[in-house]
């Protein structure tokens, strides 16, 4: 099984032209908005009561998916397509530890609830600037441990974020190791933010179409304040990733986030965890987001699904094809 998913993937599909127009359309607004906001207090607390009001609107859910509310905050089940209830995904959505909820991220949800077979269970963590990185990872801890209550068992549990929220699943399976607690069957992180220490980022500074590298950074030293960066619950890319389950880490070539996704493969493999590492050329941060709309963000729920059926396959494994040339995804 460990040969199967333990590769380097570079997908070579032809650059869409909505991918390039959102590569056009993100270089004019997004960069320059967030170089512009994050630079004080104010400006990310704006940022993100302008967020919070996009998401009061209403939000179309897809034929053929479901959408549960769980608890009293906006923690939701996703569920599309055939279901096997017995197991679940677990997911933790992106937004720089500020911005964004289970709501925004949809159209990664959705669809990785249809390519893994089983419900999502989108967390709504707490965040900054109001709760600390800890805090975060107390609740992503509190959610794997009150799946393991509810009787999954852990072979049968996925982790999954972007982001942010790979930073939370990279930061929760060292801690759920570190604790002694059983550990889920895979980890998939799509453009993880592993890297909140003082090094400055100079790889992709200006070929990324949507974060200002500066502004990454500035964040990283907001959230880490008093804290030991380098500590691997802080960055994990500095991690001990020994005794960890397969995994799967997706990144686009140009973002200013890349090497950081390289790094923790690295690490990871070095401890004897088998990664497959996927490097898209051109895409931006977290490009499956924009599956809606582009067609390299649907393709990349098959790449995930074949990685899911190689971790769970031994006796049929699935291979992973780098130039694999599909021109569309369902």
């Amino acid at each position: 099984m460990q040969e199967e998913i333990d590769v380097d993937v570079h997908p070579r599909y032809p650059l869409s032209w909505q991918a390039g127009a959102f590569n056009t359309l993100l270089r004019g607004t997004t960069k320059p908005a967030c170089a512009l906001l994050l630079r004080h207090g104010l400006g990310l607390t704006l940022l993100s009561r302008v967020v919070a009001m996009g998401e009061r609107l209403p939000i179309p859910v897809p034929s053929g998916v479901s959408i549960a509310k769980d608890g009293p905050r906006r923690t939701e089940w996703v569920r599309a397509g055939e279901q096997d209830e017995s197991k679940v995904v677990l997911y933790f959505h992106g937004g720089g530890y500020f911005l964004c909820s289970p709501a925004t991220h949809r159209p990664i949800t959705c669809r990785l609830s249809a390519v893994a077979k089983r419900p999502v269970l989108a967390l709504d963590y707490r965040q900054g600037p109001v709760h600390p990185l800890s805090q975060s990872l107390a609740d992503a801890l509190e959610a794997y441990e009150g799946l393991l209550d509810q009787g999954y068992d852990p072979s049968g549990i996925v982790l999954a974020g972007d982001s942010a929220g790979g930073h939370l699943t990279l930061t929760t399976l060292l801690a759920l190791r570190d604790r002694g607690l059983p550990a889920p069957s895979a980890a998939v992180c799509l453009s993880p933010w592993s890297d909140l220490s003082d090094v400055r980022r100079r790889v992709n500074r200006w070929a990324d179409p949507s974060l200002s590298a500066s502004r990454v950074d500035w964040l990283a030293r907001r959230w880490t304040a008093g804290l030991d960066a380098r500590d691997p619950l802080v960055s994990p890319v500095y991690g001990d990733y020994e005794g960890l389950p397969p995994l799967m880490i997706v990144t686009g070539s140009t973002e200013v986030l890349r090497d950081e996704g390289r790094r923790v493969a690295v690490r990871a493999r070095e401890s004897g965890v088998p990664v497959t590492y996927e490097e898209w050329p051109r895409m931006p941060h977290v490009f499956p987001i924009l599956a809606d709309l582009v067609p390299e963000a649907r393709l990349v729920f098959g790449h995930i699904s074949r990685f899911l059926s190689a971790v769970s396959t031994t006796d049929t494994p699935t291979t992973l094809h780098p130039a694999d040339q599909a021109t569309d995804a369902a």
